[in-house]
């Protein structure tokens, strides 16, 4: 008897273990491997600059995985997809779920126009330890908090699926002549700025399995204070290969649970639950990325000033802690988090710079730029999304480099034009004396930038707006 060719199409999920549509496939079939790179159907939300570098080292990494066999392709997945089937005589196409708006649509079609061609579409969750439409609180409305949702919605479901082994029994064709190039999808820029992001990752599902045996072992024992030190080896630096799937939030769960049940178990495992809620949010309020989920904030009297942008785009404001994290994000396509939220705080309330141009900056800049986390965070410190921080809370700057960065290591490292600034005088650069700025080489104004705004006018201002929305 022939033996049946499926599809599993490759998304967001570039690895061979624990992969749900992939293990199916496998099952029921020899597995034709295929990625499409969808530009037609994303529109403005194709993938920025440095997710696009990544995805091109991911499918590399994919392809030898798979001795060569990924099928790449690009243009309108529905008719990609449906060239394939007529051409090969596909039974069945599989995949894991995305859960962007765009996707969802673009996907519920492609079900429906192959099962009109009597092709079977098998879907599966390979993302999310819980489906957005399975968290809900009792009235099925889904939350807006994230405690409740977290404590009160998913750790009172059943527990995540256990991660599956990578598939046993997986025959490829040997070769399709008409699968297009890594190189012919133009996924790395023509200016070569990406080469500075490359010391800084091993991009792949191999990787993304060193990077979580590292963060357990030497990471995780300390995270609950320490992941709020940008100098300090206490994060995970997971998210880029969760987001493209390199591993799966089940494999991560699962082997931080085995660590044990202590504070820095459940502290990390909550922010795979922000995660969780990040995407529930986009699932059931789809315009996240574009509308304020507190409307109030339509009305903001946002200001538009270019120079102010461009000078937080390229860390130039002369606040150092905020100029250090935009040149890390510019470096190395990531930024840590307590960075992440003063540098949103500071272009939304100091600067009083709409949210969405820090979430477009983001977009393009981030190698885990990921569209629920970006717009519900963007949002959360602009204080108008779903358990959103008070609009009144406003990061300075200063106190917050001097108590997360109190050695200025971070800083230093970022922005070594103050390396030799004092310690008393690296956050504030522009209340040292003249003879300390001379001795640590720092002139002012010409290599590094006085302040562009005052903290205490601002903040007032930053109020003084939020008070004008106020129903």
């Amino acid at each position: 008897m022939k033996e049946e060719l499926v599809i599993h199409w490759f998304r967001q999920d570039l690895r061979l273990e624990d992969n749900p549509s992939l293990h199916a496939a496998a099952n029921a079939g020899k597995v034709l491997p295929v990625y499409i790179l969808d530009d037609d159907n994303a529109g403005e939300f194709r993938m920025g600059a440095a997710s696009r570098w990544w995805l091109h080292h991911s499918l590399a990494a994919l392809n030898k995985s798979l001795r060569g066999s990924l099928c790449i392709y690009q243009g309108d997945a529905e008719k990609v997809l449906s060239r394939l089937v007529k051409q090969h005589n596909i039974h069945a196409v599989y995949w894991n779920r995305c859960y962007e708006p765009w996707r969802i649509i673009r996907d519920k079609k492609i079900k429906n126009t192959l099962n009109q061609k009597a092709v079977q579409a098998h879907s599966f969750n390979a993302s999310l330890l819980w489906e957005p439409w399975q968290v809900l609180k009792k009235d099925k409305t889904p939350y807006r908090v994230f405690t409740p949702f977290y404590r009160r919605g998913c750790l009172n479901q059943s527990p995540p699926r256990e991660p599956l082994g990578k598939s046993t029994v997986l025959h490829m064709p040997d070769s399709l002549a008409d699968s297009e190039t890594l190189e012919s999808l133009q996924l790395l820029p023509k200016i070569r700025w990406d080469k500075q992001l490359e010391p800084h990752w091993q991009i792949g599902e191999e990787g993304a399995h060193e990077r979580l045996a590292e963060f357990l072992d030497t990471g995780i024992v300390n995270y609950k204070e320490g992941r709020n030190f940008p100098s300090r080896p206490l994060v995970s630096r997971l998210s880029p290969h969760l987001h493209f799937g390199e591993l799966s939030p089940n494999q991560i769960w699962y082997s931080a649970r085995a660590r044990g049940d202590d504070i820095n178990v459940d502290n990390f495992c909550s922010e795979l639950g922000w995660r969780e809620f990040s995407h529930q949010l986009l699932y059931h309020f789809p315009q996240l990325p574009r509308k304020n989920l507190q409307h109030r904030f339509d009305n903001f009297p946002w200001r538009d000033n270019a120079a102010y942008l461009t000078s937080w785009q390229k860390g130039l404001t002369g606040y150092p802690i905020v100029d250090a994290g935009m040149r890390e994000l510019r470096q190395t396509g990531l930024m840590h988090n307590r960075v992440r939220m003063i540098v949103g705080s500071f272009l939304v309330k100091n600067l009083l710079l709409h949210w969405h141009h820090g979430e477009r900056w983001f977009w393009d800049c981030l190698v885990d730029a990921d569209l629920a986390n970006n717009s519900a965070s963007w949002q959360w410190i602009a204080g108008c999304g779903a358990d959103a921080a008070p609009y009144f809370r406003i990061f300075n700057p200063t106190t917050q480099g001097t108590k997360f960065d109190n050695n200025g290591e971070y800083t230093r490292r970022f922005v070594p034009e103050l390396a030799r600034l004092p310690d008393k005088y690296l956050f504030t650069p522009w209340l040292a004396p003249e003879d300390v700025l001379e001795l640590a080489g720092v002139q002012l104004g010409e290599n590094y930038p006085t302040p562009i705004v005052d903290l205490k006018i601002s903040r007032e201002q930053a109020l003084a707006a939020f008070r004008s929305t106020k129903i």
